[in-house]
């Protein structure tokens, strides 16, 4: 992969990492409440939020139900 592309994926899943944040605490919700809806961890949350752990679509889509998103809000 070109530095390029690293560049603008490691650029796409800061901003998306950011909105997931944003959209938790916009939805009232702490780490631990969003785990416990989504039968993760609250340690799988926080590596997500800190851009640990990356997150397919599938579960993009779990996290925008729950913060009453669209996927659009997480997509720059």
């Amino acid at each position: 992969m070109s530095n390029m592309k690293k560049t603008i994926y490691s650029d796409e899943h800061r901003y998306l990492v950011e909105r997931l944040k944003r959209a938790r605490k916009e939805a009232g919700l702490d780490q631990e409440r969003v785990a416990k809806l989504l039968g993760v961890s609250q340690s799988y949350i926080s590596k997500v939020e800190s851009g640990q752990r990356r997150i397919d679509l599938i579960q993009l889509k779990q996290f925008a139900k729950i913060y009453k998103k669209s996927l659009n809000f997480f997509i720059k």
